[in-house]
């Protein structure tokens, strides 16, 4: 989730079109998983064949896709998933409760067979083939060659994954389909996926609407390498201007982005409360909207207002989203600054947060410092990613400027060093909650709602999935994490105020019902259906 203006999202809008069935092997291995070390030689699927090919498309109904419930080797559970393929390593682990444009209703097309119909028979045939028709005969028993065991283990393989799409089970079908890109089992991938298609939805319920873009990131995934899978999604930006009506319309409907600037401002209001001048850092200004409020409140100061100077660091996605350079931003806050006399100054830094330097910040000895990191830093490459590790840098050098406070709002994910096929899940997770709240806010059949999913969460969904090495930009930290490495830098918990958790849950009243806040470990947590999914906190 991108801070209001940051992030160009898009996605596909080319037509879909079919390939012809692949004559795949029983067990076809890929010889990569895709990461930014492999090179474009040894993708099996090429960056054209996934630009020509894979892509959302409208079509008709989003109908359920319901089946009865049977044992098999691999099943999923809210609580718990776990993929064993029979006669491969098996994966388990506990799902995170963790926590920031037209396009058509279902998903409709394959990049891997003709049909729904093609598959099952195919399946069928290779079942056949595989299990014999007399499989209970005594013979099948006295058979103990190496190669008849290993039939006999393929044959339970491709039994669990006629069972598994089977039962039409969309989440099942998706988890399954990563464990196997895991395994570079290419063949069930493909089957799955080509399963999967025909029940994800862009108007549909909030997992057949995730399951569309995770299921473009898993495409995404095998048609290339590296760097090449981010360049390979081609997808035609929206105009600026309605970037950014999407963007305030996910403001308006969900209450994560204020409770963000609003922890973050209070923090800094109680920090900065006997303070005549106050230069805020802000790592991702945006379009400068959670200052608004600030200036407004601290002009009504007893004794008078402060002397406010805003340092508002910038990148390119934000900008087009502006539709400007930083000049928009410092003008609508002086404008405003003017407008309730308080005395302000705005100093411009466009580069993205990984080349600031301490000469970009201009810091005034005479001034008390504030810097607000908001959902900035989970950008950021750490040590997993590059020797530089500017997320670790950023604090030090922040630390080294003695600030008053330091206020951090990220979502609460674990995405940043997770291996794939947990990545998967965790964003399954995560943004399964979002899509789910987004659903009681606005019409499934909403084109509005499908604007706000595809342009400001659909590309972070791809990303996770599709991409590795320095490509992969999303990469979120459970709070424990952030906490560690604040700590490490010298920081100190900075407690928010009973004053600003109850202004929070007044805001809360204006939402649904299952949005919770939740208070431990010196940070603020805002979830849903008592999923964590953003939490903020301050330092000093």
């Amino acid at each position: 989730m991108h801070k209001m203006s940051d992030g160009t999202q898009k996605f596909y809008d080319q037509p879909v079109q079919k390939l012809a069935s692949k004559n795949w092997p029983p067990h076809q291995n890929i010889d990569h998983q895709p990461s930014s070390d492999d090179s474009n030689e040894r993708a099996r699927l090429s960056v054209d064949t996934f630009e020509q090919y894979c892509t959302l498309e409208s079509s008709s109904g989003t109908g359920s896709h319901g089946a009865p419930n049977s044992p098999s080797t691999a099943s999923f559970s809210p609580e718990k998933t776990q993929v064993s393929w029979p006669n491969q390593q098996s994966y388990s682990s506990e799902l995170y409760q963790s926590p920031d444009h037209t396009c058509g209703s279902p998903v409709s097309g394959s990049c891997v067979t003709q049909n729904e119909n093609d598959l099952r028979h195919k399946l069928r045939e290779l079942e056949t083939v595989m299990l014999g028709p007399d499989l209970d005969t005594p013979a099948m028993y006295n058979v103990t060659s190496p190669k008849e065991d290993q039939i006999s283990s393929e044959s339970q393989r491709w039994k669990c994954l006629v069972e598994i799409i089977s039962r039409g089970d969309l989440k099942e079908l998706l988890c399954a389909c990563a464990k196997a890109i895991e395994n570079n089992d290419m063949y069930a991938a493909e089957s799955l996926m080509a399963e999967s298609r025909q029940m994800v939805s862009v108007s549909g319920d909030p997992i057949q609407r995730l399951g569309a873009y995770m299921l473009e990131g898993l495409i995404a995934r095998l048609a290339s390498s590296g760097s090449a899978i981010y360049k390979a999604l081609r997808c035609k930006e929206p105009a600026s201007a309605d970037l950014l009506s999407y963007m305030h319309l996910l403001y308006e409907i969900c209450p994560y982005f204020k409770f963000g600037y609003m922890s973050a401002n209070g923090a800094i209001a109680e920090a900065m409360k006997d303070e005549n001048k106050i230069h805020i850092i802000d790592f991702l200004i945006a379009q400068g909207s959670q200052w608004i409020i600030l200036i407004m409140a601290l002009a009504s100061r007893p004794g008078g207002p402060p002397h406010i100077r805003i340092t508002g660091i910038d990148d390119s996605t934000a900008a087009y989203a502006r539709g400007g350079g930083l000049e928009i931003v410092g003008q609508r806050l002086s404008k405003l600054a003017d407008l309730y006399k308080v005395p302000f100054e705005f100093n411009a830094a466009a580069i993205s947060g990984s080349e600031v330097q301490l000469e970009n910040l201009e810091v005034r000895p005479d001034e008390a410092l504030a810097v607000n990191f908001s959902m900035m830093l989970h950008h950021m490459p750490d040590e997993s990613v590059s020797i530089q590790n500017h997320r670790d840098r950023l604090l030090r050098l922040v630390k080294g400027l003695s600030p008053k406070v330091v206020t951090l709002v990220e979502q609460e994910a674990n995405t940043n060093t997770a291996p794939f096929f947990h990545r998967f899940l965790e964003t399954m997770n995560h943004y399964g909650a979002i899509f789910d709240s987004i659903d009681v806010a606005l019409p499934r059949d909403s084109k509005d709602r499908i604007n706000v999913e595809q342009h400001c969460l659909a590309r972070e969904i791809v990303n996770l999935i599709a991409c590795e090495g320095a490509e992969r930009v999303e990469r979120h930290e459970p709070f424990g994490k952030w906490r560690s490495r604040f700590i490490m830098a010298g920081f100190t918990p900075y407690p928010l105020s009973p004053f600003v958790n109850a202004t929070i849950k007044t805001l809360l009243e204006n939402y649904n019902d299952n949005y919770t806040l939740e208070e431990r470990d010196g940070a603020l947590f805002l979830g849903w259906k008592n999923q964590a999914i953003i939490v903020s906190s301050a330092w000093r």
